[in-house]
């Protein structure tokens, strides 16, 4: 390395660059011209050659005035009247309307200032985008007409609470009753939005047509308690009633990454310390799922009435954020009242009533709280949270799904809960 460095340095900074310039432009000619494999010569503005002398040409220009622009500018006004002779032609000869080569030969012209003034690594991604996007076009097609407008409304909303709102909250606390800011209030909102969201896009758009068992693996990511309903509701109409059981309690493996994920964002030292019950709880419920699908079998005679596993609803609509908005501020109150009466057990008891509740809006209360808390409290209370709700959801199994997966939902979650228990009291001491 040292040599080729050493050699490098005698070699001028201005060699290298036009030697970049011409072949990334060349990269660019190159893709054109397979991406355009099928289409005759005269309907192309061009191809490798052409593409990789636009670059030199655009190297040329800046170079001369690298300060002013003026050769740089005036030869981006000339190609860019050659490019407008061109598209209008090919509207009215070939009756053709698309851009892409136009836009990309002006990108091309322009690699000579970026090379000059943008970091390398800047430079190889727009190159790299510009090679993907190209080659996507089939693929992008298809996936937008999976989008619905409601979708695309929603995510623009989503865009302007996240990169509008949010910048512009106050980071003070609201008050003495409710100790958290509007910042770190409306931030919970969008960190866990952004969660669940990753899940319904990787559901609907990726794995459209995923089974059982990743369905249970990204549901988990959305909500393990709403997915354990659905799949116990599923596990009426199949005769792999092994692969339900799984499914539910991977479920759950899901639900403890995405709390870590949660704590890492909003407090690394609560994060850190549970780190050690939470490998311990991933570890053991990947063994129960194995063990759930390779030795428990059961079968179902008589198939209920279809239910669509992808029932999840988007989880960047108003109504939802609205409702996660409501329970926030409400376990806020809760929480802080309870600590300022009851201390520590008041804390501990209330983590195991909201375990029947959404225990997102109090996790992150706890996360980001500003009371006079120990953090192996908080630690301790997220625990207890965790195990009511490995409880409320083996009575949903149990209640809701068929007698076949009760024996591997009572083991799985019994093993679960004791060992939740065990946990919240050796972090406790």
């Amino acid at each position: 390395m040292q040599h080729v460095s050493e050699i490098l340095d005698f070699i001028p900074a201005d060699s290298i660059k036009f030697l970049l310039v011409t072949l990334f432009s060349l990269l660019i000619g190159m893709e054109q011209r397979r991406h355009h494999l099928d289409e005759t010569e005269e309907s192309l503005f061009g191809t490798d050659r052409t593409f990789t002398l636009i670059g030199i040409l655009g190297y040329i220009l800046y170079v001369l005035d690298p300060k002013n622009l003026v050769p740089f500018l005036f030869g981006a006004v000339v190609i860019g009247v050659l490019l407008a002779i061109y598209y209008y032609q090919k509207m009215h000869i070939h009756n053709r309307f698309g851009m892409t080569s136009l836009v990309i030969a002006l990108i091309t012209y322009c690699l000579a200032p970026l090379i000059y003034t943008q970091p390398n690594w800047l430079v190889i991604l727009i190159i790299v985008v510009v090679l993907v996007i190209t080659e996507m076009k089939e693929t992008l097609f298809k996936l937008s007409r999976k989008f619905d407008n409601d979708e695309f409304i929603t995510l623009a909303k989503f865009l302007a609470v996240a990169g509008v709102v949010l910048p512009l909250l106050p980071d003070t606390s609201i008050s003495n009753d409710i100790n958290i800011s509007p910042y770190k209030f409306w931030l919970a909102i969008v960190v866990v939005s952004c969660i669940s969201y990753v899940s319904y896009i990787l559901k609907k758009f990726v794995f459209p047509n995923s089974g059982i068992i990743l369905t249970g693996i990204l549901g988990g990511l959305y909500s393990s308690t709403a997915t354990t309903i659905i799949l116990a509701r599923k596990s009426n109409e199949f005769n792999e009633s092994n692969k339900v059981a799984t499914a539910i309690i991977l479920a759950t493996t899901m639900m403890y990454l995405r709390i870590f994920l949660l704590a890492f964002i909003f407090n690394k030292s609560i994060a850190f310390q549970l780190i050690p019950p939470f490998l311990v709880f991933i570890v053991v419920t990947i063994a129960i799922a194995i063990y759930s699908y390779k030795f428990h079998t059961g079968i179902v005679t008589e198939p209920s009435k279809s239910i669509s596993i992808n029932s999840n609803s988007n989880p960047l609509e108003f109504k939802t954020a609205l409702v996660f908005a409501g329970l926030f501020i409400l376990f806020g109150l809760i929480t802080g009242m309870v600590n300022n009466n009851y201390g520590t057990a008041g804390i501990n008891a209330l983590s195991f009533i909201v375990g029947v509740t959404d225990i997102d809006p109090f996790i992150l209360n706890l996360f980001q709280s500003k009371w006079n808390i120990d953090n192996a409290v908080l630690a301790t209370a997220v625990l207890n949270a965790v195990t009511s709700n490995n409880l409320l959801k083996m009575i949903y199994g149990l209640s809701f799904g068929n007698t076949s997966i009760r024996k591997p939902l009572i083991i799985g979650f019994s093993v679960l809960i004791v060992l939740g228990l065990l946990m919240a009291f050796v972090i406790h001491l």
